[in-house]
């Protein structure tokens, strides 16, 4: 991955905002650092990694750069008889504080399903396949005990780090995508700044409104980063081919659409 795409992909991670401020859910938002980007210059991630795993070595780096934390723990695994039982994200130390804090790092891309009354049972995966509400309990019941574990006090005390001094926070940021048309979407108490494309349908994108305009399907790596100019755009006729393929295979694809020079929409075509 080249260097420049992995600074847009920075830019796009430190711009998109934390799902919920404060705590919510009895789970404590981590409040990430206000960093300058102008002086930051990303190293090489390893390649052919799933997005999550980019997003990671992103979150690592751009806390090494900023000077209130310091990385102790990223990515320790947690094994019970020889087999991993899960991992700890990251745990940093708060210069300040001297806190340590034990960060969860999760990056979702949602689409809103207003169908679903209840705000916080909303929001799913594109396709369908993960939940907030699911990612939610399993912070809450999983990941965060994990280090209160036998295994996990054994592994922490090998790392010289006492779990009592150990606070717990999530770093949850997240794109929301509401239904394609509404006017608003109600979503309290997630932040509704989340909110930064629409989602709809196959047959709802095969119409007439949207011939007019162009459009580009992202890489996974893009869907972090905002539409640019710069990429291949191509006419409704010839995007139509390319989304039906991933809607066979049962997969959505974000799509960004230019309506001009510098305004653009992005957007999930869903095949359920």
């Amino acid at each position: 991955m080249n260097i420049e795409l992995l600074r847009k992909q920075c830019i796009g991670f430190i711009n998109t905002p934390a799902l919920w401020q404060n705590q919510q859910f009895d789970i404590q938002q981590f409040a990430f650092p206000e960093i300058d980007i102008n002086p930051f210059q990303p190293k090489a991630i390893p390649p052919k990694i799933r997005l999550g795993h980019q997003i990671e070595h992103l979150f690592k780096q751009l806390i090494e750069h900023d000077d209130n934390y310091e990385v102790l723990l990223y990515n320790l695994p947690i094994r019970r008889d020889k087999r991993t039982i899960g991992e700890i994200d990251f745990i940093l130390n708060d210069k300040k504080s001297l806190e340590l804090i034990h960060v969860e790092l999760t990056y979702k891309f949602y689409i809103i399903y207003s169908e679903i009354s209840e705000p916080i049972r909303q929001l799913m995966g594109p396709n369908k396949r993960d939940t907030f509400f699911a990612k939610m309990e399993k912070i809450t019941n999983q990941q965060f005990p994990l280090l209160h574990s036998p295994e996990g006090i054994s592994t922490l005390s090998n790392k010289e780090i006492d779990i009592a001094k150990i606070r717990h926070q999530a770093c949850f940021k997240a794109q929301l995508f509401k239904p394609y048309g509404s006017k608003d979407a109600h979503i309290h108490p997630l932040n509704k700044n989340c909110i930064v494309g629409e989602w709809l349908r196959f047959p709802d994108f095969d119409v007439e409104e949207f011939k007019k305009y162009r459009f580009y399907i992202p890489y996974k790596a893009e869907w972090v980063i905002a539409p640019h100019i710069d990429v291949p755009w191509s006419s409704h006729f010839d995007i139509l081919t390319d989304i039906k393929l991933r809607l066979l295979k049962e997969r959505a694809p974000m799509v960004w659409m230019k309506k001009s020079e510098n305004e653009f929409l992005k957007f999930f075509v869903v095949w359920w």
